[in-house]
């Protein structure tokens, strides 16, 4: 019977520390959370910092001691019998001692960064409602009026108070380069605040919800931009604007007739067609996407059981689809605005912000990703997941708008009374148009 030697293991033991090694040499660390980004991370890392300290001397002063015992106390042959030790009051005070000590050690930095990460914000800070939905984000600036989703925006050296709430189950709010990971929980409100370092201006981070929350958990992400004060307000001024369509729309089409109500109110649209929307934009700030990082462009695959006719996009028409979205004709064609809000148009159901089912749609040209994080903003990525998004996004609440797509919600197939794909080409259109 051969006996297995350990010398054999040697090649798979080396080669697994070389990995190791070389995984260790990477320069990108995207998403790690041991930087001094804000006073919050930089806090909370100091505090590592000083318990792996710690740690690491009790470790090896614990190990070095008991290697010495080993092979001091080891049994030789002819040796005496050991010697047992019954009642030793000085050594029994010694190992009561020094981990008490090790501990108060341990407490002290930690219960103070304890105090100072759970404080209330200071006076003035910019006040962000963080909501979590199954499975996207909801970012409101109660004090500037601006609601919007999976993107946000805050200014660089400016401290930003979070409220965090839920409208359905637990998730959990966390951008690893900024610290701060904090649960929302139903029913409850929490808080956290933190302050961006003035000179990280101009810079992306990743967001990620940190709870298992559904079938969907894993595709709830965001992104964190963080700009200088002065294009935070023209950001702000962007985003305080209604929905209106900018470039101008196709020349086929008619004039857009935007209805002048606010959501919820039941106001008609005027008599005298307004200017047009190209007029009515407002310039603002939009982070560049040709200067986001490579990892935080989602490289979601577009899952290929979606068949569109992409030659379509060319041609859509942003006016007509306007109509439909907006039903100013009474087409009843599309139920978006049962869900979802655009500000400046007439809800079907007379939704206000904090009742909106869906994400705001007001600005959603303007945002470089859409489903949570999980595809670019393009008019082919759009096109399908209106088409069916419970294929590209499993779980999610969306419903299944394009003829002859599986709906899983009614358990049917659409039938040809839904969108046609040069229909879906002239939303699109129009949404695209909502910078």
């Amino acid at each position: 019977m051969s006996r297995k030697r350990p010398h054999r293991f040697a090649p798979a033991v080396l080669l697994a520390a070389v990995v190791l090694m070389l995984a260790a040499c990477g320069v990108e660390y995207p998403n790690s959370t041991f930087n001094h980004t804000s006073d919050l991370n930089t806090a909370i890392d100091a505090l590592w910092d000083r318990l792996l300290l710690l740690g690491t001397i009790v470790f090896v002063f614990v190990e070095v001691l008991l290697i010495f015992t080993i092979y001091k106390f080891r049994k030789r042959p002819g040796g005496a019998p050991a010697k047992q030790i019954h009642g030793h009051a000085a050594l029994e005070i010694t190992w009561t001692v020094i981990p008490a000590l090790i501990l108060v050690l341990i407490a002290v930095p930690t219960v103070r960064t304890i105090f100072k990460t759970q404080a209330k914000a200071p006076a003035g800070s910019l006040e962000v409602t963080v909501i979590g939905h199954q499975w996207w984000w909801e970012f409101r600036y109660p004090s500037l009026g601006i609601t919007t989703a999976n993107e946000l925006y805050i200014p660089a050296g400016k401290t930003v108070n979070f409220t965090l709430q839920s409208r359905d189950v637990i998730h959990s709010f966390w951008t690893p380069q900024l610290g701060g990971k904090r649960d929302l929980i139903t029913n409850r409100t929490n808080y956290l605040w933190y302050t961006v370092n003035a000179d990280l201006a101009e810079n992306v981070f990743n967001g990620f919800c940190t709870e298992y929350c559904g079938a969907s958990h894993a595709n709830m992400r965001f992104r964190v931009y963080t700009v200088s004060p002065d294009k935070f307000d023209s950001w702000t001024k962007r985003q305080q604007a209604n929905g209106v369509m900018s470039p101008i729309p196709s020349v086929a089409a008619a004039p857009v007739v935007a209805l002048a109500s606010v959501a919820g109110s039941k106001a008609k649209a005027p008599a005298t067609p307004p200017a047009p929307a190209s007029q009515l934009a407002v310039d603002g700030y939009v982070y560049p996407l040709a200067q986001m990082p490579k990892w935080t462009i989602p490289q979601t695959p577009v899952p290929s059981e979606i068949k569109f006719d992409d030659a379509l996009l060319a041609g859509g028409d942003s006016a007509r689809g306007h109509e439909m979205v907006a039903n100013t004709k009474n087409m009843g064609t599309v139920p978006c605005l049962t869900c979802h809000i655009i500000r400046g148009e007439y809800t079907a159901m007379g939704l206000k912000d904090d009742v909106a089912a869906g994400p705001n749609l007001t600005h959603i040209a303007s945002r470089h990703t859409f489903a949570a994080g999980l595809y670019p903003t393009t008019p082919a990525n759009l096109a399908r997941w209106i088409k069916n998004a419970q294929v590209m996004k499993p779980g999610s609440l969306m419903t299944v708008l394009g003829a002859g797509e599986y709906n899983p919600m009614l358990k049917k197939t659409n039938g040809s009374t839904a969108l046609d794909d040069r229909q879906i080409a002239d939303i699109v259109a129009y949404l695209m148009a909502l910078k």
